[in-house]
């Protein structure tokens, strides 16, 4: 499952992207550890500031695997098996920094095996598949912040791990859970520290992906820009591994 589109991307529109700290509850994961949970390092994570300072970066490409209208919802497991992430997201203005309520934060990902739900067999893998999995997106809260619930992705050939991100104003949210309409903001990824991503892949799951794994520094669309290029910040939700992450970022998008 090679992202091939996923070439270097352009300049669409302007965004920024800063660090944000949160807090999240633990998810219950079928899958089991003792591994003492990482830290990220200090290197490897933009620090969280007291102030949102705003600051420019690219967009980047959506990738091959994006479907329309999925469903707005705060939890897009389905029951797949993972590690539980714990995203707190907060969308502001990218020139006022203030909070914009209301917008569409939308992600989608592969899951501990590498595959997208609607193509799943591309990472070689058979598993059911029913289109939604690991998709969906949360309208934001008064403060900007739009909290889903998913698992740390696994990978797939050619690219490191990563979230899709888009944002969305304006849409309407139909009688059967969907979305339509509105305008689209942003198109983003985020990116995942390579030591807590280096302790994940030893869990089942992850471990049974026999795909050869690309690390950030080998992705072709990562640009090592920290959290201005979508790096988010990883928070461990207990003592091991297996207990999960809180990821936490702050997108500024020009509204």
């Amino acid at each position: 499952m090679t992202d091939t589109s996923d070439a270097r991307p352009s300049v669409a529109r302007r965004t920024v992207l800063v660090a944000s700290g949160a807090t999240a509850a633990a998810l219950a994961v079928g899958a089991a550890a003792t591994t003492e949970a990482p830290t990220a390092d200090a290197a490897d994570t933009a620090p969280v500031a007291a102030a949102a300072v705003c600051t420019l970066t690219k967009e980047m490409t959506e990738g091959p695997y994006y479907l329309d209208g999925q469903y707005v919802r705060a939890d897009i497991t389905e029951g797949k098996a993972g590690i539980p992430l714990k995203l707190n997201l907060t969308v502001v203005d990218d020139d006022t920094c203030v909070p914009l309520s209301n917008a569409l934060v939308e992600i989608w990902h592969c899951d501990a095996l590498g595959e997208y739900s609607g193509f799943v067999g591309n990472n070689g893998h058979t598993e059911p598949d029913d289109g939604t999995f690991l998709r969906g997106g949360v309208l934001t809260n008064s403060s900007g912040v739009a909290a889903i619930t998913t698992i740390y992705p696994g990978w797939y050939r050619g690219r490191c791990i990563h979230i899709h991100i888009k944002v969305h104003t304006g849409v309407t949210v139909t009688s059967d859970g969907h979305f339509t309409g509105g305008q689209e903001l942003h198109t983003g990824q985020l990116f995942f520290n390579e030591t807590i991503t280096t302790a994940v892949a030893r869990i089942s799951p992850y471990s049974t992906n026999t795909v050869t794994r690309t690390t950030l520094a080998q992705d072709s669309i990562y640009d090592e820009g920290g959290a201005a290029s979508g790096l988010l910040t990883l928070t461990a939700l207990g003592s091991s591994t297996s207990a999960g992450y809180a990821g936490t970022l702050t997108l500024g998008v020009e509204n």
